[in-house]
């Protein structure tokens, strides 16, 4: 095993996640009044990806917790027949690890900051690191797909990843 590679988190924009999936946020949505005008509505935010035999979306709420900086990464993941999207269910910090594939094989992992308000959706067999809240337990509402099939694929880094923040400028 080599000596572990830095990852440095960057902010988490729709222009730099759009390779990976959409950020999920209010910001710059197309919004509308329903209800008589007492909701407005934040509309069709994410795009919901279901493959396979027999797919369906899942509805899930998962309680992570916390992970330290500097984080070693030394595993990913992704799920070739469906997207799979998280929204924070409080304020808590949090990172978005993904990666590009080449190959079949994860390259060029990036982190991701949402700020408060932002969750994401993560496209269709697209390589994702773990949930991972930081500073405190955190819940979160999933949307992905449940279906026959094998929906997992992991791989594990011969050298890992060291994911830290950027160093204070001197």
């Amino acid at each position: 095993m080599g000596e572990p590679r830095s990852i440095i988190i960057e902010p988490l924009t729709a222009d730099a996640f759009a390779p990976f999936g959409q950020v999920i946020e209010r910001q710059g949505a197309h919004h509308y009044p329903i209800n008589a005008g007492m909701t407005e509505r934040f509309h069709d935010l994410a795009r919901v990806e279901l493959g396979g035999v027999h797919s369906r979306p899942l509805i899930s709420i998962f309680e992570g917790r916390p992970y330290a900086l500097p984080l070693t990464l030394k595993m990913v993941e992704r799920h070739p027949l469906g997207s799979q999207a998280f929204f924070p269910l409080s304020d808590g910090p949090w990172l978005v690890i993904v990666a590009e594939d080449d190959g079949g094989k994860p390259v060029r992992p990036r982190a991701f900051r949402p700020t408060p308000g932002q969750g994401v959706n993560i496209a269709m067999n697209t390589w994702h690191g773990v949930l991972s809240p930081l500073e405190r337990d955190s819940a979160y509402l999933v949307v992905d797909r449940g279906g026959e099939g094998n929906n997992l694929e992991e791989h594990y880094f011969d050298t890992p990843w060291i994911v830290r923040d950027a160093q204070p400028a001197a």
